[in-house]
């Protein structure tokens, strides 16, 4: 699935100032940043000889148009409600539907480990291997922000929580209440909630209320909350940003969360109805929605478009191991913002690079030229986040030298001053074997991404069968001791039994019981 696309020799747009480390597996990051005043995401594309003149990839004037031919260009995200639902889907003994399967939030679902930075802005680490399809190689492109040190702005969380009758279903509500119940153990006195609930009409069970001497308060309004009948979603949203503009706070993070199944069937049951009212107040009031699916069917594409919109991400949750994970330990840590508007952008050298894929992230496109246009939307990025983007390159024969030069522009949460910040890799950085040793955070997003290139049908350029890649999953939660490769894992060997690809190899055992800290778990 997805477009190839092959790059003409022109410069790119931009010339980036960076610290270029070495990195992971071969590669290299960039951790120097600077203020700052085509073709889309997706897809395979095909790069014609080099014909331009001998100019580096970042050599041309900054802000100028490129050949839409030799760039990538998207919004960030750290969605990873795809795969979780799949994950859900897979347990209960069927393949996840191909259009709900986005292998970018199957690969952001893990933490592969990448430097952070010192400051406030992102690392920018690339690196690769070479697969076993020919002249086939993966490339990484990693960014990640510095994690909470606790010193955060208050937080003013509007709650939009689904009463309509499918949440009745045990996993649903009970499961938003029990994680309801978590958070606000978890909150500090100075951050402050809303609640909102809808079904066929929505109602406000509490308006934006001070942590500080009102938990009781809050919990009672949390154990109140009973189902009703059906899902107006539009209703709940609209009425849900209502109350967060009225207890809006200025110098905190605003944000709504909308607990729900995405099963609109009655008022606004299409997301363009609700859309326009989420960017609105996106712009003028900083507000950004965190979506957070439940439930064994759930309209997952719904809640995406809402959390896209509104410049902030979705999860997807299904026990209580889960909603504590989600609640108590990466909400109160990811209320503090490092980036507004967060794009990336990756220009590949034709003269080295015959063709190129960006794995995923057709959701996410954004137009080359808009990449340094401040008013195009793009993604919140909080305190220890991650974000992956993989490619399948073709490199040219017996060509060496510069492959890619990625950079990501944001703006500063508070200010919404623009910065960049770029890395680049060479080809000498692809050509170990992705599958030798010494490789197993580059293996493991490889396994993410092949796996979900699989369950969608598609045609990733080195790909095991799912027999093959439930074993390398099995044989790397061993080796880390890692739960969440562990799932991983299992649910690989699940979509084989269920017959999503062929399988060739042996899975082994089931490996469970890993103790201590998870090195991957996202």
């Amino acid at each position: 699935m997805g477009i190839w696309t092959r790059a003409r020799a022109r410069g790119v747009g931009g010339a980036l100032a960076g610290v270029l480390l070495v990195a992971g597996c071969s590669g290299a990051s960039g951790d120097g940043a600077r203020h700052q005043g085509g073709s889309r995401a997706g897809g395979e594309r095909a790069v014609p000889d080099a014909a331009a003149p001998d100019a580096a990839p970042d050599a041309a004037p900054e802000g100028r148009g490129d050949a839409p031919s030799r760039l990538s260009t998207f919004a960030l995200d750290v969605d990873t409600a795809s795969y979780g639902y799949a994950r859900r889907t897979l347990a209960e003994g069927r393949l996840p539907a191909p259009e709900d399967v986005r292998p970018e939030e199957f690969v952001n679902s893990f933490k592969p480990g990448y430097p952070r930075p010192k400051d406030n802005g992102f690392s920018v680490t690339l690196d690769g291997a070479r697969t076993s399809a020919g002249a086939w190689s993966l490339l990484r492109v990693g960014l990640a922000t510095r994690p909470s040190d606790g010193e955060r702005p208050p937080a003013a969380l509007t709650f939009v929580v689904d009463v309509s009758g499918s949440m009745d279903e045990p996993g649903r509500l009970d499961l938003v209440k029990e994680s309801l119940r978590l958070l606000v153990g978890r909150l500090r006195d100075d951050d402050a909630i809303a609640l909102v609930t809808f079904s066929a009409e929505a109602e406000t069970e509490l308006p934006m209320t001070r942590v500080g001497g009102n938990r009781e308060r809050m919990r009672e309004a949390v154990d109140g909350l009973e189902t009703s009948s059906s899902t107006n979603v539009g209703a709940g949203v609209r009425t849900g940003y209502d109350v967060a503009v009225e207890g809006h706070r200025k110098g905190a993070t605003n944000r709504v969360v909308l607990l729900s199944d995405a099963l609109a069937n009655t008022g606004d049951t299409d997301a363009d109805g609700i859309l326009e009212r989420i960017d609105e107040e996106r712009r003028e009031y900083g507000i950004t929605l965190f979506g957070v699916g439940v439930g064994s069917e759930y309209g997952d594409a719904f809640m995406e478009r809402l959390a896209d919109k509104g410049d902030g991400h979705t999860t997807y949750v299904s026990t209580p191991e889960q909603a504590r994970k989600v609640f108590v330990d990466q909400l109160p840590a990811h209320i503090e913002l490092r980036a507004r508007d967060a794009k990336a952008q990756v220009a590949f050298d034709p003269k080295t690079v015959e063709t190129f894929r960006l794995v995923g992230y057709e959701n996410r496109k954004v137009a080359d030229e808009d990449f340094r246009d401040d008013r195009v939307d793009g993604g919140e990025i909080g305190a220890g986040h991650t974000v992956t983007a993989l490619y399948a390159v073709r490199l040219r024969p017996g060509k060496s030298g510069r492959v890619a030069t990625a950079t990501v522009r944001w703006l500063d949460p508070v200010t919404r001053a623009p910065h960049e910040r770029s890395g680049s890799v060479d080809a000498a950085a692809l050509t170990a074997p992705l599958w030798g040793p010494g490789h197993d955070s580059l293996q493991l997003t490889a396994m993410a991404a092949y796996f979900a290139d699989r369950l969608r049908g598609g045609t990733l350029p080195g790909a095991p069968g799912l027999r093959q890649l439930a074993s390398r999953a099995q044989a790397l939660a061993e080796r880390a001791r890692s739960a969440s490769v562990q799932e991983l894992a299992d649910a690989i060997r699940r979509a084989d039994t269920l017959g999503a690809g062929p399988g060739d190899g042996n899975g082994s055992g089931d490996g469970d019981g890993y103790g201590g800290g998870d090195p991957y778990a996202g």
